[in-house]
């Protein structure tokens, strides 16, 4: 229960700063044409007769726009709540008039808890499969492209240019740069965008890296298309969904033997993970 409590505390709170009975907590930063640059701190300023009630609005309205947000999330679930029955429960809470009593507040919320964990679970295997089938039938076209090989464990790539020299042994380091994206063209991540090229243990990343850079030496460039069971499979990670087929244009600068190469982290983890620390 503790994060619908932190909600109903965060709306209690918000009820601080909000006293109509309309939920009128803006979601968007007003245009810039509304007012003059210049002018707009002090009438900003003028609503106010003190720090105080300053920071108590600024408060108000960060929640808000936080309730707002978290509105919005359980709308794609299916679950639409009433704006104006949320202030009613939060000014009556304030008034000590509420309509509900503590156990039939505990009660409502477990059940409304157990609602938006069951819809966003419904949710979830619903996108799972429908990433999975729209991922399958993009490999199934991408296979009928000139040049396009298939391995035994389901990758695909596409040389466009093989290198010179040994390929990459699971010990070598590689550097390398390379764009990732979704099969709709979604891009998650960018080394080239970022300035600046990755280095990391070849067997440290997903298994369909460290099988499909194996195909190319150094100086080559390789299209990877890479079904789920050699990337994130059926869970994910933030930013690429449940059961996404990912394809990567990758660009092998150079190849660091292990004994030159630095000791092995721990946990080395993927591209798209190292560079996200980065952003």
């Amino acid at each position: 229960m503790k994060s619908l409590f932190k909600v109903t505390l965060l709306a209690t709170t918000m009820a601080v700063a909000l006293s109509a009975p309309a939920f009128a907590a803006p979601t968007e930063a007003a245009p810039a044409t509304a007012a003059p640059a210049a002018t707009a701190p002090a009438a900003s300023n003028a609503a106010f007769k003190n720090d105080d009630q300053k920071s108590a609005y600024a408060l108000g309205a960060s929640l808000g726009r936080y309730m707002e947000n978290s509105l919005k999330e359980q709308e794609k679930l299916g679950i639409t709540l009433d704006k104006n029955q949320l202030i009613a429960g939060v000014q009556d809470a304030f008034a000590d008039k509420s309509k509900l009593s503590d156990q039939e507040i505990e009660q409502t919320l477990q059940a409304f808890e157990a609602r938006v964990k069951s819809s966003a679970q419904a949710k979830m295997e619903k996108d799972a499969k429908e990433n999975a089938d729209k991922g399958k039938a993009f490999r199934d076209t991408f296979a009928k492209e000139k040049g396009v090989k298939t391995s035994s464990t389901g990758l695909m790539y596409k040389i466009d240019k093989a290198g010179t020299g040994e390929a990459p042994k699971d010990s070598d380091t590689v550097v390398v740069n390379y764009k990732g994206t979704l099969i709709d063209g979604k891009e998650f991540d960018n080394s080239y965008t970022r300035g600046e090229p990755l280095s990391f243990r070849l067997d440290g990343v997903i298994p369909g890296w460290t099988e499909g850079l194996k195909n190319l030496k150094k100086g080559g460039k390789i299209k990877l298309v890479i079904p789920p069971e050699l990337a994130y499979g059926k869970t994910g990670v933030p930013g690429i969904p449940a059961n996404s087929t990912l394809v990567f244009d990758v660009e092998l600068l150079d190849i660091k033997p292990a004994a030159k190469a630095d000791a092995k982290p721990d946990a080395a983890p993927a591209p798209e993970a190292e560079a996200a620390k980065s952003k």
